[in-house]
């Protein structure tokens, strides 16, 4: 007669108690999914940021009187390249960077000559490749913190990621102007 209140007891008690266990290490999971793809994005933009200098170099070697655009190119590389803060600052500083490379395109454009020049179009395709690779890494990772998002916001388990401290973090989002400054390598 005391085997089904037990049962029962046991039922209610052991089932959530599961239930937070198994959505705690999905959380923990999944935050370490977050963290390891948001590192795939900073090694991705640190080539891009190893790059920059040497694209800028060849420019100036074709247009030196340029001067101010490519010093502003490297001041905005040097400030995006020290923000270690959130995925939406990071996509502050990655964006006016890729509207001060849009402003050095545009410087590049005058110069049919450098255009032309077989280390200028070796940066270029580098650079071409680095953006779809950092675009990928980017998808990754918003995929990673929208799933987190959605658990810390969804009932049940907003309540586990609450008692926990969870939280959902930022999603590394461009203007759609900077999104549209990938270079385009041209093949003669």
């Amino acid at each position: 007669m005391m085997w089904p209140v037990l049962i029962i007891f046991g039922l209610i008690v052991l089932l959530p108690l599961l239930y937070i266990i198994v959505t705690y290490n999905r959380l923990v999971g999944l935050r370490q999914m977050v963290i390891e793809s948001w590192s795939d994005v900073d090694v991705e933009l640190k080539r891009r940021y190893d790059l920059i200098p040497n694209l800028v170099n060849t420019v100036k070697g074709y247009a030196a009187h340029e001067k101010e655009t490519l010093e502003r190119v490297i001041a905005l590389r040097n400030a995006a390249a020290a923000n270690h803060g959130s995925a939406a600052s990071q996509a502050a500083d990655e964006t006016k960077l890729m509207l001060g490379l849009k402003q050095l395109f545009a410087v590049v454009e005058h110069y049919p000559q450098l255009k032309a020049d077989a280390h200028f179009l070796e940066l270029q395709r580098e650079l071409a490749l680095t953006e779809d690779r950092i675009a990928a890494a980017r998808r990754f990772f918003n995929a990673n913190t929208r799933e987190m998002r959605q658990l810390c916001q969804t009932v049940p388990s907003s309540m586990v990621a609450g008692m926990f401290n969870f939280q959902g973090g930022d999603y590394f989002e461009l203007s759609s102007d900077a999104e549209r400054v990938t270079p385009r390598v041209e093949m003669g």
